[in-house]
């Protein structure tokens, strides 16, 4: 239900307006990747409503998901949901420009000044934010996951087996989604002989 209400482009929102937004999550982000998910919960969700908050985790869902980046993903599919084909390129254009832009910046001036003692505290002192700014997220959809005892070992299993066995994340997707299609294909032939033995 949820990847088909992404499917479907709204036209109540400004493309400028639209890729100014997703500009600012770029700008003033740090950390990139998960540590964006506070900010473009707070002003996709909470300040405009331009999505609801399930509506926006089952985003990100289908971003991690999906290979490459994970702010471009979140920037396309989020821009699908609300401008279709054209949301997609201004959201996407508006998240990466400033990030491209200031790594540009940091290429051509950072090497003078990266032995500074001043520059190098500024660094020092970002690392903990970051942190915490992954780990907001990370609690949120902890408690919006309706965890039940299955899906809490599952979680725990698979960080377990990252961790401490070095198990690939790539072959544990991998593997999940053979038995999750089928747990599906099975259950639905189960289904199908049900109906049938009902109508006979």
């Amino acid at each position: 239900m949820g990847f088909l209400l992404i499917l479907t482009a709204m036209e109540n929102v400004s493309l400028w307006k639209l890729a100014g937004v997703f500009a600012k999550i770029g700008m003033f982000t740090l950390g990139g990747g998960y540590a964006m998910i506070p900010l473009i919960d707070r002003e996709v969700v909470e300040k405009r409503g331009w999505l609801e908050k399930d509506e926006f985790y089952d985003i990100l869902s289908i971003a991690q998901s999906a290979p490459g980046l994970l702010i471009v993903n979140i920037s396309i599919f989020a821009g699908y949901r609300l401008r279709g084909r054209r949301g997609s390129v201004a959201a996407t254009i508006g998240s990466c420009l400033p990030s491209f832009l200031i790594i540009l910046a940091i290429a051509l001036f950072f090497a003078g000044y990266r032995d500074n003692v001043y520059v190098d505290k500024v660094f020092k002192g970002i690392r903990p934010v970051v942190v915490a700014l992954i780990a907001v997220p990370v609690v949120d959809m902890i408690q919006r996951s309706h965890l039940n005892i299955w899906r809490a070992l599952l979680a725990v299993g698979t960080a377990a087996a990252i961790i401490f066995l070095k198990v690939s994340p790539i072959l544990i997707l991998l593997v999940l989604f053979v038995c999750f299609f089928c747990a599906r294909y099975f259950g639905r032939r189960k289904q199908e002989n049900k109906e049938k033995e009902g109508g006979v």
